[in-house]
Parts: structure tokens; sequence; C-alpha cells
């Protein structure tokens, strides 16, 4: 498995280097913690030089990031053009068949490009990667429906709830049912989501593994990425993931160029969680982002479905019961 993750990593690097994509490298340690309220940062208390400081002169905490998605935009206001990361990430909270804590991400961002432009992209390098045919395009509304029989777009909380008990999901204690907190209504739908629609996804009608790329997700879900109309009146984010035989392996969009928007979401967040806002990243929003889409792609996930492996401590060095 040693051989097998250097073999992906030098393909990996070759695929980029032949679309003249540059390679960086970010800091693993931020002031700033993730713009996805899902996702959870581990924290660090840092006693040294340089380190940031409060007015008082105690170290303020530093976080482990769980995506270099806010370094890399930092780059890409400062002129890098297209480039792509290799690296570390780190996710509080998180452990499972298809989590550790620690794991390697893939992400790369193309200026000028929308997301179904980098959609391309992504297929082809899943084809060359995976040795799969082209993936099949799926719309998020309609794989929820035909798996659930609810629009996730304006289901109410109340109707989510009640699929999830009727589907039998195990909401881990999760019993409240409010509409007017979207946070508690985009739990109940993730909570379909992931066990009433990912199994399904990345297979063909023989259950053999293919790749699909869904996209349309619900606008509350955007994090960093632009929303559209998607013809009706209902928003949805211009997002996309990729799946193959059951796994997320990657998650992508066009990007928030909107500094504006980028403060509101930022505040909002920060209301409701106490986090603090990330000031450098919209100082680059300020000085102004191009255009562009990014990707994120789990490297130890793409490194299970290429060998088939069914837990992602089969092709981790150390896992973090061992590490």
């Amino acid at each position: 498995m040693l051989r097998a993750r250097a073999a992906l990593l030098a393909q990996l690097r070759m695929f980029f280097a032949q679309r003249g994509v540059l390679e960086v490298e970010t800091p693993c340690l931020s002031r700033a913690v993730t713009a996805d309220p899902q996702l959870h940062n581990p924290v660090v208390q840092l006693d040294a030089p340089r380190a940031p400081r409060a007015a008082d002169g105690q170290p303020l905490p530093l976080y482990l990031q769980t995506s270099p998605e806010a370094h890399m935009k930092r780059l890409l206001a400062a002129g890098s053009g297209p480039i792509y990361q290799i690296g570390r990430a780190f996710r509080d909270g998180e452990a499972g068949a298809l989590h550790n804590p620690e794991f390697t991400m893939l992400e790369w961002y193309r200026p000028g490009w929308n997301h179904r432009a980098l959609m391309d992209e992504v297929d082809a390098l899943a084809q060359e990667t995976l040795g799969l045919g082209p993936a099949r395009r799926v719309d998020y509304g309609r794989a929820f429906a035909d798996a659930v029989g609810l629009d996730p777009h304006v289901a109410s909380t109340a109707a989510l709830a009640d699929a999830a008990r009727t589907h039998g999901v195990d909401a881990v204690g999760l019993d409240a049912v409010d509409d007017d907190d979207p946070a508690l209504r985009a739990t109940w739908r993730q909570l379909l989501w992931a066990d009433r629609v990912e199994p399904r996804l990345g297979r063909d009608a023989d259950g053999a593994a293919q790749a699909w790329l869904v996209e349309g997700f619900p606008a509350d879900e955007e994090a960093l990425a632009r929303l559209r109309d998607r013809g009706d009146g209902v928003r949805i984010a211009s997002r996309f993931e990729l799946y193959a035989d059951g796994v997320e392996l990657a998650n992508g969009y066009d990007e928030l160029i909107d500094a504006d928007e980028q403060r509101r979401r930022f505040a909002a967040d920060a209301a409701r969680t106490g986090r603090p806002v990330d000031d450098a990243l919209l100082a680059a929003l300020d000085a102004g982002l191009p255009v562009c889409a990014g990707v994120a792609l789990g490297v130890d996930r793409l490194l299970m479905v290429r060998h088939g492996a069914t837990s992602i401590d089969a092709v981790l060095t150390f896992p973090i019961d061992r590490a």
C-alpha cells in the first residue's frame, strides 16, 4: 500500500504538470477556522516566538486546517494563476470507515473556469486514476427525490424529520423540529442524504463501480460557493460532488468572489457558533479574487476505491489509533 500510495501521488502530480497547474504549499496552522459550520478544526495552543498573541500578550489559539482553501484563495487573489496542493488536512470529531481525523487532501483551483468546466477535469482525473469510463451526471434534487420522495430544496424540517423516521434513519438522539432553524433543517436533510442516497451513488445498474458527478446542492450548504436559480425561483448552490462505488471523493464549486456576501455569511456563522471570522480571506476577496472554480478531493478515499478497500484504515500508514 505504501508503493500504491506513492504511485498515485506521482500520477496526480503528473496530471497537473501536464496541464500547467502549479503545485503550492500552505500552512496547516492558521488563526482562522473553516467556513463550513459542519466541520470542526482541532485547536492548538502554541507558545512560541512570532506566534499570534492577544493584546495582553497571551498566545491566541491556532487551528489545524480542515482544508487549504482560504490560504489558496489568498494566493489566487495575489495572482498565482491555476494552483493545486496535496497536503494534510484535519477534522475534529470524525472517525470511521471513511474518516480519519488526519488525512491527505488534493485541492485545486482554475481561474476563469466555472464549476461545469471543472467537472470535466475532475471526470478526466477520475478516469485516469480509477480506470473508469466517463462519469454519469446526476442532479442532487432528482437523486434525493428518487430515494426519499421529497424535493430537498423546499421540504420543511417536519417533512424531512418524518421521512427520516419512516426510512429508519438513525438520528443519533436528534428529535427537534423547528422550521425557523435552517441549520436543523439542513441536519435532517443531510442525515437522509447520507443514509438513503449516498450508498446508491457511484455504481452502475449491475452494482459495479462507476463515477458519478452530482450537482445542484441546496443553497444552505453553500459554504464558499456561489448561488444560482435552478429555473423555478429556487436557489441552489453551484456545487458538485464526485462519487465512485458509494464513496464521496470530491467536492467542488463556483467560488464566491463577492466580499460583501462572504462577510455576511461569516457574520451569520459567527453569531450562531461564536467562531472567529477569517479576516485575511475577506481582505483577499476585497483585493479581488478572480472568477474561478475549485475542488477538494480525498486522496485516501481515492486510494480506497482504486484498490477495493472497504475501510480508510486499510490505506493509511498509521490510522489515528496507531499514530
